[in-house]
């Protein structure tokens, strides 16, 4: 059994996840501990700026300033939610025996007509172990995507592990309502798994566009909105849609336009009713499960879950229903593969992520 903290931090920009738990990577699966750091202006600014330097570095050229600026304040961001965490948990850095290192994704294009995929993740995994005086798993996602793989999403074996240590039945879809949708479909041999498309990333956008709020608390701007229909369509013309799985996409893969010219409440129930379409057409492609169990900030959105819900044919609930953490999910998922990782078992599947053969990943630096 090893004792792990991961880190996680999403495509929202909005801080950093920390879960610390036992785990042997594979069923043996304890959370012990949680935090969530929040980042402050200037360090959103930052990665921003990263994100936003990398859609055109993607197209050859050395590493812009912003890359490296923003990953000295990514580092000290985590090993503050790390320092932060052991002081939760009364517990000292001799007390860890690994770290799982997401970092920031600021690129990931999927492969494409015949093209190698690319994947870029913002983190100096050797500062941080140094720092903190603790082994450290990072880059998980590159050794799939050189093998041919997708890179995303890595969560679904983690999930396959849950459901199967707490003995739930099947067919069961775990949903993840990130910046970007995907479901991980759990009944046969191996996990399937694909993103679906956007979930809260395209609303969250929206309404820092026309309404200054980082996101729709309780879905109440789309509540007050109607979904327009010629918007609507447009959306769910992208050609992501026609691709079969497994297939991954990138939080700026869709934009608003579609939505450019709508009044704030009707561009926020169109972009709500977009997701709800999309994953619900997602997972009735694959069957009918006996429950949706969903994971992320969107599953605090009052307004896209019971949308959700009224296109499928099934219970639709936060994962807490199943006694998990849907606040930190993903930051225990990149410990769970941390062990996995030094332990060199697959990280991903032909089923998850399109790799030709079980793969693992992941970079260890010494402390």
């Amino acid at each position: 059994m090893y004792r792990i903290i991961g880190l996680m931090s999403g495509t929202s920009l909005d801080g950093v996840d920390a879960a610390l738990i036992e785990t042997d990577g594979e069923t043996e699966i304890r959370p012990i501990a949680g935090f969530e750091l929040a980042y402050a202006p200037r360090e959103r600014a930052a990665l921003q700026a990263a994100v936003d330097a990398a859609l055109l570095w993607q197209f050859g050229g050395a590493d812009p300033e912003a890359f490296e600026q923003a990953e000295h304040v990514l580092t000290d961001a985590h090993a503050h939610a790390v320092q932060r965490l052991l002081t939760k948990a009364d517990l000292h850095s001799d007390d860890i025996d690994l770290i799982g290192f997401h970092g920031q994704t600021v690129l990931h294009r999927a492969p494409a007509n015949g093209k190698p995929g690319a994947t870029r993740q913002l983190g100096d995994g050797e500062a941080l172990a140094k720092r903190l005086g603790i082994d450290v798993v990072y880059d998980f996602r590159s050794a799939d995507v050189e093998a041919g793989g997708q890179g995303a999403p890595l969560a679904p074996l983690y999930h396959a592990a849950l459901a199967a240590r707490d003995g739930l039945e099947t067919p069961l879809v775990v949903l993840n309502l990130g910046g970007v949708a995907n479901v991980t479909w759990l009944g046969g041999d191996d996990p399937v798994a694909f993103d679906t498309g956007p979930a809260s990333g395209l609303i969250d956008a929206w309404c820092q566009r026309v309404a200054g709020i980082p996101y729709d608390t309780d879905g109440l701007l789309a509540g007050r909105g109607k979904v327009d229909a010629a918007a609507l369509k447009e959306l769910m013309s992208h050609s992501f849609f026609a691709l079969e799985p497994p297939k991954s996409l990138d939080r700026w893969d869709f934009s608003l336009d579609a939505v450019a010219d709508l009044a704030p409440e009707d561009g926020a129930a169109t972009l709500t009713e977009f997701t709800a379409r999309t994953v619900a057409g997602a997972i009735t492609a694959m069957g009918e499960p006996l429950r949706v169990l969903v994971t992320g900030g969107g599953r605090k959105n009052p307004a896209m879950m019971a949308r959700i819900a009224a296109l499928l044919d099934c219970p639709v609930e936060p994962v807490e229903a199943a006694g998990w953490n849907g606040d930190l999910m993903e930051a225990e998922a990149f410990a769970w593969l941390a062990a996995r990782s030094v332990r060199a078992v697959p990280l991903s599947l032909p089923t998850t992520t399109g790799v030709p053969e079980p793969m693992t990943g992941g970079e260890l630096a010494r402390a």
